[in-house]
């Protein structure tokens, strides 16, 4: 008898279901077996942060860097205006590291990344007990081995006569903003990587001329003219930048006007409070009497009650304001001192909106005074792009951002078309910035 195909057939495809059940339930046994011996670690993330600058730091003495080299160090505006106001409080000069890291706007991390650069005692106390000696500052000396001409230093050169890597590369680099030569010894001294104790020690081994020829010299900067003076003023109206005018330097001008605004409660009352003044010499005392007209009368034997009169604003020039006239129109002192700073950094105001710019300023009453007061622009410096001073764009607020571009695009090609088109600028940037062009 013949067996019966069909139901084997079914009987075969039944074993082989089975089979490959009996397989799955195998393979996921196994699987959960594997998973539990595994054993996960959470990946180890770290943020990476921007990767700032490295700073080329050399021995410094924080009492005779100005602003520039306060900015160079890493401080911002703002911090280095605190810096300078508390080395004034604290007697004019830091006395040690010490005094100088109690300065707020010295953070402690700014600090530890300075102090073994600057050249003063750790305390008060080590120069009280004369336990501190500026021979230990003293700068190591140059490898100068006989004559050279510094145009034909290479980098490495630059680095066995006693500078670091960073320092030679700094200073090829000024040579190069400087047209690929150093021009005369005049020019080489004002580089900022070489102070003046190394260029002494260059200087009777230079060959290079001493002066920087006429013709050049324009190219660089402004000259600047000495006037005797030939005009009647107020000592009380002047701020700093037209006591330099008158003959004083920055620093002195700055002494007289807190000799002022401090000691004499905001005015000179006599010729004799003004002699008084340590910075102006008798020289210069008996230059000035004929022109000081003082506008506080001083009070006759009988006591009259002396009369001030009121400013009448729209009769004053924004570009001549000056710090008591703001403080008398209801801005703070340090609205006032900010509006003047801006101001000299600017050279002028070229229009009188540019006051509300001021950083942090009452705007209601920045607003209020360029409505009232006149503006006369016409003794603010212009220059083109091509004869600009490099001090002047790198210190002018719309300029400093683009100055290194600027100086290096006129070296290659002087034309103003040029580099306008070259910097690429933002529309809002480049208007303000033409508003000192020529």
């Amino acid at each position: 008898m013949k067996p019966n195909l069909p139901f084997q057939i079914r009987k075969r495809q039944l074993c082989s279901l089975v089979f490959f059940g009996i397989l799955i339930l195998i393979f996921q046994f196994s699987f959960s077996i594997y998973r539990k011996k595994q054993v996960y670690k959470t990946p180890d993330i770290q943020f990476v942060s921007e990767i700032e600058p490295e700073m080329i730091l050399s021995e410094f003495n924080p009492n005779d860097i100005d602003e520039k080299q306060w900015k160079n160090l890493g401080f911002s505006e703002k911090q280095i205006r605190t810096i300078l106001k508390y080395k004034e409080i604290v007697g004019g000069n830091f006395k040690s590291k010490e005094q100088f890291k109690k300065c707020y706007a010295v953070s402690e991390e700014k600090y530890e990344q300075l102090k073994n650069y600057i050249l003063l005692p750790e305390n008060n106390s080590d120069i009280k007990n004369n336990q501190f000696s500026f021979k230990s500052f003293e700068k190591k000396k140059l490898n100068i081995k006989g004559k050279f001409n510094p145009d034909s230093y290479s980098q490495k050169d630059w680095e066995n006569l006693g500078f670091s890597e960073k320092q030679a590369a700094a200073i090829l680099k000024y040579k190069s903003y400087l047209g690929g030569s150093f021009i005369s010894r005049e020019k080489l001294k004002e580089c900022f990587m070489i102070s003046d104790e190394q260029f002494v020690q260059m200087s009777p081994y230079l060959i290079l001329q001493d002066k920087t020829p006429e013709n050049l010299a324009n190219r660089f900067e402004k000259k600047k003219e000495t006037t005797k003076i030939n005009h009647y003023f107020d000592p009380n109206e002047l701020n700093a930048e037209q006591w330099q005018v008158l003959g004083f330097s920055e620093k002195q001008a700055n002494v007289i006007v807190n000799y002022r605004e401090r000691n004499l409660k905001g005015s000179f009352k006599s010729l004799e409070d003004l002699q008084k003044c340590f910075v102006i010499s008798e020289e210069k005392f008996e230059e000035m009497k004929p022109w000081i007209r003082l506008s506080v009368i001083e009070k006759s034997k009988e006591e009259k009650p002396v009369i001030v009169e009121k400013t009448d604003f729209s009769r004053i020039n924004l570009n001549e304001i000056n710090f008591k006239q703001l403080r008398e129109f209801g801005f703070t002192e340090k609205d006032s001192a900010g509006i003047l700073a801006f101001r000299k950094k600017l050279g002028g105001f070229i229009n009188k909106n540019q006051l509300l710019e001021t950083y942090e300023i009452d705007r209601a009453l920045g607003e209020k005074l360029v409505y009232i007061t006149k503006l006369d622009n016409s003794s603010v410096a212009k220059y083109s792009l091509t004869e600009a001073p490099e001090d002047w764009l790198k210190t002018h607020p719309y300029f400093r951002y683009s100055a290194d571009r600027i100086i290096y695009y006129r070296n290659t090609y002087p034309d103003d078309k040029k580099i306008w088109k070259w910097l690429k600028l933002k529309p809002e940037y480049e208007e303000k910035m033409r508003l000192y062009t020529k």
